[in-house]
């Protein structure tokens, strides 16, 4: 503790140094900037249209990111708060009429399941709601109401047969999925916690349980005759080694349950269509899908009320695509696509196979509600903005609706994004990735590049506004960012192009990468070039800087540097065997996982590390930083070790990013010789 206390100090002295210093003249945005910004994050339409609620994401507290809830009059477009500025509110979900507006929130410190008068007032309580920590990925909608607006269905939990001796003195532990999610951050155990359906009576406020037992039911929805409730559950007999999501539904005149899929496959995020005939859903259909990540790209599907007829709706786009949502008329359903590094909204009319783009701009869609009218509000993160709130009608250009960030953004310059395309060292593939240039160019200038490698190994930059990017740029320096195979938005060959081969060639498609961007962008300096990543990107991280010694520093972020050590004791279990076919344990995978893990080359890894880890990740321990900090020690490679109270898989409070961007800034200013102090050393990419 004493020396990690020296270093912190330390590393405090540069960061004081380096923001003083300051960067480029340019007047870009500062990293404490990223307290002031908001964006937009769920968006829900009246059903009359002449209302849109919406969520604004906060970071001026301290702590994690929040929500509060907002009401725009589509008319006069302005916008009101639900409750008071403490308060908070997320997941709004009109009633059907229309007079009324549930959503979840804390209103004077009580949190809870809530509701609202259509214009903000009258915010009631209604039911208290608990969650858990337990790993339950892709769960949809937590609430929906009866078709007659007098109840609302709810998702809350009960604890678990286990939940008392594994919270005892001793714990025991008898569950082999006993660690929390990714994100939770505060504890290192699962709280035995099971969900299950509750409804409340809106009038009486009286709270029944619907559901009981040893397993979760989630992602609800209310049959459109009132008769039964759509949900989602993992029913296996060894469900926490084994992840698989069935629909099924729960009549409520009986409480008895019909399930309407029975596969190996997951389904997630049903929705009754309006007439009730017929279902949709994202689902997968391969016969192993992991907690954590997918390999396999989601598409949407359709079945029949009573299960039958199920079809891959989807199919006519070979692309990841997100949660459906049915057309109001319900003749075309809406879902999400990734292409490219963008996000773009889709329309599939039932009648025809062809897909219609409806939001197609360079950017990434997030929350989305339709119009009887088919007028689309949504919320849309663009290349020069944190997602803001847009309304689209008919052919006409979509109509910016928020200016959250309109203060901090007047006047500042960004950096330009910028995609260029390469061939992989197997000719194989055509690799994309992403130039954030910097500021303050000129046309004799020399500039740092940072090579940022994404998380997954199955998601995706792209162009969108990347705050990390952005804080660089305004210190001269550019990022790169490359799409490696297995990432999503390429279609389902390239995502499964990283197969049986991790920290093999998707990590010569980065090196590949650096090696094009600094051929073709001249004014880029290969003697300042430095290389970091969270997840994923901090695993490949580790493993490239016992390849290559081209880049002056590293900073890898939660990643995994030893796949054996990291198998046994993440909180997921089936991630290896469908990135390699077989648990490692097998065959003679165990060796091969060794051979592949950056700790078995530390010996040639000789780049300044700075390694960063959430003290509470259960996704990626971490152990994994610590052995890959002490073996770098051990070598005699400087390194050190900064670890997060807090945190999960990756950072989430505001506070711990910005002090991580400064601390990455301050550590590569360090390492980075200053421009003209030496000649051409670095001639490999």
């Amino acid at each position: 503790m004493r020396a990690l206390r020296s270093v912190a100090v330390g590393v405090s002295v540069a960061i004081a140094a380096c923001t003083f210093a300051g960067g480029s003249a340019a007047q870009g945005l500062a990293s404490a900037d990223l307290a002031r910004l908001r964006s937009v994050g769920s968006v829900a339409l009246s059903p009359d249209g002449h209302r849109v609620a919406y969520t604004v994401v906060m970071r001026d507290r301290p702590g994690r990111p929040y929500g509060q809830l907002w009401l725009m009059d589509m008319a006069t477009q302005k916008s009101a708060r639900v409750g008071g500025e403490k308060d908070s509110g997320d997941s709004p979900l009109w009633s059907p009429d229309g007079k009324w507006l549930a959503f979840d929130g804390s209103q004077s410190g009580k949190g809870g399941l809530y509701v609202a008068r259509a214009d903000g007032s009258e915010i009631t309580f209604l039911a208290s709601t608990s969650g858990t920590n337990s790993p339950l990925p892709g769960t949809g909608k937590g609430m929906t109401w009866s078709p007659d607006g007098k109840q609302i269905a709810f998702i809350s939990s009960t604890p678990g047969a286990e939940a008392a001796q594994a919270s005892g003195d001793p714990m025991v532990i008898t569950r082999y999925l006993y660690k929390p999610d990714a994100g939770e951050g505060m504890t290192r155990f699962n709280d035995n916690q099971r969900l299950h359906i509750f409804v409340v009576d809106v009038a009486s406020k009286q709270v029944r349980q619907l559901t009981q037992g040893e397993t979760d039911e989630h992602s609800i929805d209310w049959s459109p005759d009132g008769k039964e409730i759509l949900f989602v559950s993992n029913r296996e007999p060894n469900q926490d080694e084994f992840f698989n999501y069935d629909v099924f539904t729960l009549r409520l005149a009986d409480s008895s349950i019909r399930r309407l899929t029975a596969t190996e496959y997951n389904e997630y995020d049903p929705l009754w269509s309006p007439d009730g005939k017929h279902i949709v859903y994202r689902g997968t259909r391969r016969g192993l899908t992991d907690r954590e990540t997918t390999m396999e790209d989601t598409h949407v599907w359709m079945m029949n009320a009573d299960g039958s007829d199920r079809r891959e709706i989807g199919a006519v786009i070979d692309d990841r695509q997100g949660a459906p949502q049915w057309a109001p008329d319900g003749n075309s359903v809406y879902f999400t696509v990734q292409e490219r590094g963008s996000i773009h909204l889709v329309r599939l009319p039932l009648a025809s196979p062809k897909p219609e783009y409806i939001v197609n701009d360079i950017g990434t869609v997030g929350g989305w509600s339709v119009r009887k009218d088919g007028a689309l509000a949504y919320s849309f993160t663009s290349p020069l903005d944190m997602s803001e709130l847009y309304l689209k009608s008919g052919a006409a250009a979509a109509r910016k609706l928020t200016e959250l960030n309109a203060e901090i953004l007047k006047g500042t310059q960004l950096g330009e994004v910028e995609s260029f395309k390469f061939i992989s060292n197997d000719n194989k593939f055509e690799v994309e990735a992403f130039l954030t240039k910097p500021l303050g160019m000129t046309t004799t200038s020399k500039h740092p590049l940072i090579v940022n490698i994404h998380g997954g190994p199955h998601g995706q930059n792209g162009p969108s506004f990347n705050f990390k990017n952005q804080v660089y740029a305004r210190r001269g320096w550019a990022t790169l960012n490359v799409n490696f195979r297995g990432s999503t938005g390429y279609g389902q060959e390239f995502a499964d192009a990283v197969f049986g081969d991790q920290n093999g060639n998707e990590g010569q498609d980065v090196l590949y990468g650096v090696s094009a961007a600094v051929r073709r962008y001249l004014w880029i300096d290969r003697e300042r070039m430095g290389i970091e990543g969270v997840s994923y990107g901090g695993q490949l991280t580790d493993w490239l800087i016992t390849q290559t010694n081209e880049f002056k520093a590293a900073v890898p972020t939660a990643g995994i540097s030893n796949l054996i050590s990291y198998n046994y004791m993440t909180y997921y279990n089936q991630y290896e065997e469908m990135e390699f076919g077989q648990f490692l344990h097998q065959g003679n995978l165990m060796d091969f996982a060794w051979e592949r893990s950056a700790l078995k080359h530390v010996a040639a890894a000789h780049t300044p590390t700075m390694l960063m880890h959430g003290e509470n990740d259960n996704d990626v321990p971490i152990a994994e930083a610590e052995q890959f900090f002490i073996a770098l020690k051990d070598v005699g490679t400087e390194a050190i070790f900064v670890r997060y109270p807090r945190e999960g898989h990756g950072l989430s409070e505001t506070g711990h990013i910005i002090d991580s961007i400064d601390r990455c800034i301050a550590w590569y200013e360090t390492h980075f010789p200053k421009p003209g102090a030496e000649g051409i050393t670095n001639v490999q990419p």
